[in-house]
């Protein structure tokens, strides 16, 4: 027998009356709670939130293995709400459960400053794990926990001492069913055996539109999952709580394939109007059908927001919580007795730090050499893997395209917990897992890579890393019109500022293979939010830095790569670019000055950065009375006009590139050092 959550308010203790009293006075008081806050904010999602009270509720007060005081334990388990538009299921229980959310959160509902928002917000909300609200992430996000407790487990479980034993509990809908993520990140999840996931998809026939039949209903989800690889059972009767509860201790058995309970719901129950009705979905039940309801429930129609004093009680996890935490808390001294070097790597990986040294490990690249970013991206990986032994990740299907992949580190399987992540061709579940596993915690700087093109199918996700501020890595390559024959399905040119305009996301784009360095360096630092590394297929020249700047002029974004003599610090033009394009702008840069000119030379490899800096640096770096600013980069030209200002021109690209070799596309484009000196000419003209 699996061993489950036990008190003396369990279901699994006491079939007596009073017993179902308190734990249908729960489920109802869930539902109350839910139906009132909506209605009080006149906005939300309530009818998901009413049929899901008797799952929630079992999940939570006879399973979930959590501390409400102490939210970042590190052993408790997962619970993610993929259809976030139900998070006042979420916000309910974690009130009634003691978590520190208070019954006057609640009435702030989807108000300004709220700590209950209109989806659920990781770091917002005490006891939210994860930001879920557009569909099909949060399965995602859940593959990525539990794939994340896998390696951990691997890596820190030792016979007869197991740190790492928690469940990743999450919970569906159709919708998240129908979107294309969940099945990507479903296939991952079968294929690689994660036998601590539990997924519960609520089987409620509606969407907002309609029913689903209209677009839904022509597959056997419970057969898809099965054909995936999944442990699959079904119960039929959402208001069943032994056969939910059944089925979730079931789940909990099974070891070696995650579980899918499909649940079979009618949404607003027990609204007698709202129940099976597409309108209850995302739309308030109005004041008379909340009185209805409650009602049906045995409540009091008058009164809002109420709780008996005795679900709180029954409810409570803090006590059990408490002791859960402080039993695994032995077992973790023990085990740290026994295992002190092992401990170290422990307390880093949770505190988000790679080992001493490795900095200092970090290669330099010699000038004269021709190396593309995406091999001296390899080069620096190799470097500082060793000083980063919880760092996973790989990329889809590319790995030897994208060359991110740690020599020795095995793979990660069904029987092996390696940190190279075989995605395979699925750039949504990848961005989504990355995700999961950076919140799970633990893994160090998670990284998930693809061509730079593609990171359009990650952008949902990318924008949700951003969002959360989760210190993960996003590495694309073949980033420019110069990966060549595969042409303009396979060139990037508005993705640079595509993904410019996502706040909080650093989007490096490094000059040479010292950049390259200086740019995961970055990277690696960053403890507050993503970063992208542009890297490029083609080989470019490293500069040299006894004639130019110190490549760690990156950390600030912008920086003097070069100065003609005459500049003095008052030059008449100033030359801007970016990654390849900076040493064909520098080679015109030096065209000018020996036809007299004063000529800056600024890489900007990270506006955002950049712009992170005091107005008095970025007014020496672009002064303000220089009006004439050409920048260089081979995309679209909108995120420059900035920085050059109106006086200034953009030598972009603002159309789609071509099928040819690498070096005759960005010739054609204009991306050569002779047009960029013409360019240069004609704006000083």
């Amino acid at each position: 027998m699996v061993a489950t959550r036990e008190s003396s308010g369990s279901p699994a203790q006491a079939d007596g009356s009073a017993e179902k009293e308190i734990r249908r006075l729960s489920i109802d008081t869930i539902r109350g709670l839910s139906m009132d806050a909506v209605q009080q904010a006149n906005a939300g999602h309530p009818g998901t939130a009413m049929a899901l009270a008797p799952l929630a509720y079992v999940l939570f007060s006879r399973f979930l293995r959590v501390n409400p005081a102490d939210t970042a334990w590190a052993n408790r388990d997962r619970f993610v709400l993929s259809s976030g538009h139900a998070c006042m299921l979420q916000y309910s229980l974690l009130h009634l459960c003691g978590y520190d959310l208070s019954l006057e959160d609640l009435k702030q509902f989807r108000q300004w400053g709220s700590r209950c928002p209109g989806h659920p917000e990781r770091g917002h909300t005490p006891g939210i794990e994860i930001t879920t609200g557009p569909l099909g992430q949060g399965v995602g996000n859940a593959v990525g926990m539990a794939m994340a407790g896998r390696f951990l487990a691997d890596r820190f479980n030792r016979p007869g001492r197991e740190l790492v034993d928690h469940h990743v509990y999450a919970i569906c809908s159709d919708g998240d069913m129908m979107e294309g993520v969940s099945q990507e990140a479903a296939s991952l999840a079968g294929h690689f055996g994660l036998g601590r996931l539990i997924l519960c998809y609520d089987d409620n026939h509606i969407t907002i539109d309609g029913t689903t039949s209209i677009s839904f209903d022509g597959e056997n989800h419970p057969k898809r999952f099965e054909a995936d690889g999944w442990h699959v059972q079904r119960v039929a009767d959402s208001e069943d709580v032994e056969a939910l509860e059944a089925a979730i201790l079931a789940a909990r058995t099974e070891s070696e394939r995650p579980s899918f309970i499909a649940i079979r719901s009618h949404i607003a129950y027990p609204a007698p109007n709202a129940v099976d009705t597409a309108k209850s979905h995302g739309a308030p039940l109005g004041e008379e059908e909340v009185k209805a309801a409650k009602r049906a429930m045995g409540f009091d129609p008058e009164r809002s927001f109420w709780v008996d004093e005795r679900v709180y009680q029954h409810m409570s996890l803090r006590e059990e919580g408490a002791s859960a935490q402080q039993e695994w808390q032995r077992r973790f001294d023990a085990w740290r007795d026994d295992f002190p070097e092992m401990a170290e790597d422990w307390d880093r990986a949770w505190s988000g730090r790679l080992r001493d040294g490795w900095r200092e490990a970090l290669p330099s690249f010699e000038a004269g050499e021709s190396i593309a970013t995406r091999s001296a991206g390899q080069k620096v990986m190799a470097a500082f893997g060793e000083f980063a032994p919880t760092m996973i990740g790989g990329a889809a299907d590319l790995v030897e395209s994208t060359k991110t992949l740690f020599e020795g580190g095995g793979e990660f399987s069904k029987v092996h917990g390696g940190r190279n992540v075989p995605f395979g061709i699925r750039e949504h579940a990848m961005g989504a897992i990355v995700n999961g596993a950076a919140a799970h915690g633990g893994i160090v700087k998670p990284y998930g890579s693809t061509f730079l093109v593609f990171s359009d199918y990650m952008r949902g996700s990318v924008r949700l890393s951003a969002l959360m501020g989760l210190p993960v890595l996003w590495v694309w390559t073949h980033d420019s019109v110069g990966l060549g024959e595969d042409g303009p399905t396979h060139q990037p040119v508005e993705h640079y500022a595509a993904l410019r305009v996502i706040p909080e996301l650093w989007v490096i784009r490094p000059a040479d293979a010292n950049e390259t360095a200086a740019a995961w360096r970055v990277a690696l630092e960053r403890e507050d939010g993503p970063v992208a590394l542009l890297l490029s297929r083609q080989n470019i020249p490293v500069l040299d830095r006894t004639e130019v700047a110190s490549a760690q002029g990156l950390e600030r974004g912008g920086y003097v790569l070069w100065d003609s003599p005459a500049a003095q610090g008052a030059p008449e033009l100033i030359l801007i670019s970016t990654g390849a394009e900076v040493a064909p702008t520098l080679a015109a840069g030096r065209s000018l000055a020996e036809q007299g000119t004063s000529v800056r030379v600024v890489s900007m490899p990270c506006m955002e950065l950049f712009e992170a800096q005091a107005q008095e640096y970025r007014d020496e770096v672009l002064p303000r009375a220089v009006g004439a600013r050409l920048a260089i980069e081979p995309g679209a030209s909108m995120s420059w006009w900035r920085w050059v200002g109106s006086d200034g021109e953009v030598l972009g690209l603002d159309r789609f590139g071509a099928s040819a070799p690498g070096a005759t596309v960005l010739k054609e484009l204009g991306f050569t050092a002779e047009n960029i000196l013409a360019r240069a000419r004609a704006l000083l003209q």
